[in-house]
């Protein structure tokens, strides 16, 4: 009767609980079916996230708007000799007379005909050259990169409650023009590594990442002291889903519009002590691009936000968000000399 309890979804084999045997072969049974429908939700997460990796890598390898031939491009075929070559040579060194009745050929127009005639079978074995066959990527697609550096230079609590921190990084941001034009602006696939990441935080904060006073130490600490006594964290950064709106792309000033989202990493957990190692990290930005030549610009990040927390993955998610501003040195592939 041990076994009854397992067999309410099955109300007509209740009165063989008694039966040992048949009870096991019950249980064996409904736990294969469980076993089974639970290997079944294993596999659609791997599925659907591999789905969603490779479609993100194949759509910013589109590129569709840069990959056509380019007018006067499309090379014709060389006409091969004509075979009377001989006879139109013979023709040309035979002077007419007033009368129609050709003169005599003198011996150097002799000469020539011989020559031509010899020429002859060698012109014809030789084949006609073939035409080129058009090639489908007709330039390279529009792409840059950009060495870049960012400094904060304040803090604001929407997203976040972490205060008093400044942050600064710096890497290298790859743009590729893959997916056209929106709203008369470039769109482009963003993608960037930070090798680089340091945050300045109060050496005491609270469970928010404020910093706090501490009366029970000796001697006492209050708040504008612990503002004071600072900690320095390292860090690294991968952000690799981005886009980028450019506006006026041939001009010299070229505003533009950034998103990216990534993950951040650091030596100790921030922005408080009982918050996580790693975070997620979402940016915007705004600002302008100047062209100084075919090859080089200048980037100007006129006003930008940093956010990042750890999403709950553990109970304590403070964040911070920092406004800050960035310079860059960015070099064009794919633009004419």
């Amino acid at each position: 009767m041990a076994y009854c309890g397992l067999f309410k979804r099955y109300p007509a084999i209740l009165n063989k609980c008694g039966d040992h045997l048949r009870s096991k072969q019950i249980w064996l049974g409904a736990s294969s079916e469980s076993r089974l429908r639970a290997s079944r939700t294993r596999r659609v997460r791997p599925i659907l996230l591999s789905g969603f990796i490779g479609i993100s890598l194949l759509a910013s390898q589109c590129a569709f708007s840069q990959e056509r031939s380019l007018p006067g491009e499309a090379s014709t075929p060389i006409a091969a000799p004509t075979p009377d070559e001989a006879v139109s040579t013979l023709d040309a060194r035979v002077d007419a007379t007033p009368t129609g009745i050709p003169a005599v050929v003198n011996s150097a127009s002799d000469t020539d005909l011989f020559a031509a005639a010899l020429r002859k079978p060698l012109d014809q074995d030789q084949t006609a050259p073939q035409p080129a066959q058009p090639s489908f990527f007709k330039r390279p697609v529009k792409s840059e990169i950009i060495v870049e550096g960012l400094v904060s230079y304040g803090n604001y609590k929407i997203f976040a409650s972490g205060y008093d921190m400044k942050l600064f990084t710096a890497g290298v941001e790859y743009d590729r023009h893959s997916w056209g034009y929106f709203l008369k602006a470039q769109l482009d696939y963003v993608a960037e590594f930070l090798p680089f990441v340091l945050l300045d935080k109060p050496l005491r904060e609270d469970i928010y990442g404020n910093p706090y006073a501490d009366p029970y130490s000796n001697p006492p600490v209050t708040i504008d002291e612990s503002k004071k006594i600072r900690q320095k964290v390292p860090g690294i950064g991968l952000s690799p889903i981005g886009f980028r709106m450019l506006w006026r792309p041939s001009k010299k000033i070229q505003p533009y519009l950034e998103a990216k989202g990534g993950i951040l990493g650091f030596t100790h957990k921030v922005p408080s002590s009982v918050s996580a190692y790693e975070n997620f990290s979402l940016q915007s930005a705004m600002g302008a691009e100047v062209k100084m030549s075919a090859r080089w610009g200048l980037r100007l990040g006129l006003f930008s936000d940093f956010h990042f927390s750890n999403a709950f993955v553990v109970p304590n998610n403070p964040g911070l968000d920092v406004m800050n501003a960035n310079l860059g040195l960015s070099y064009h592939f794919g633009a004419e000399k």
